[in-house]
């Protein structure tokens, strides 16, 4: 099976990571059917647009999950670091990420292969700011004191 682009906001980033928007339960299927075994959610689940029992539905789709609720107003490094441990608990996995909209995610993925993978500044902002470019708490989170002084902007212009 090919990639479910149709997930909000799909990126694939390598051989083992994806990253989307909140799927829906349908799309819960098409990422088990991609091979991922590990699914992590860095979302509320009482958002409004947050699946009824996501835990229930990865696991009946035969998937590992771990919910990491990280507020969009308040990303800590105590969320950094559970995000680090999951990470770190299924090296080999194929692992899909997600939040409502992939921000949150590509927030954490910047600063993880920032800070562990050792992956050049360039290339992983470079991810990250198809997304979006994180500013104010967000900015801080990854460390970039000019960006913590302004709003968040739009995935960055193609060039």
């Amino acid at each position: 099976m090919s990639d479910p682009t149709d997930i909000a906001v799909w990126r694939r980033l390598d051989d083992r990571i994806t990253t989307s928007g909140q799927p829906t339960e349908a799309q819960i299927a098409d990422i088990a059917a991609i091979g991922v075994t590990h699914v992590i959610n860095l979302a509320l689940h009482t958002h409004e647009q947050a699946l009824p029992d996501e835990t229930a539905s990865v696991t009946a789709a035969g998937m590992r999950y771990t919910h990491i609720p990280v507020p969009f107003d308040a990303p800590t490094d105590e969320h950094f670091a559970a995000f680090c441990a999951a990470m770190d608990e299924t090296p080999d996995a194929k692992i899909h990420i997600h939040c409502i909209v992939n921000a949150r995610v590509s927030a954490f993925l910047y600063r993880w292969r920032r800070g562990v993978t050792g992956m050049d500044e360039a290339e992983a902002r470079a991810a990250m700011e198809t997304v979006w470019r994180p500013g104010g708490v967000w900015g801080a989170f990854i460390g970039d004191a000019e960006a913590a002084s302004r709003s968040h902007l739009g995935p960055r212009p193609a060039a």
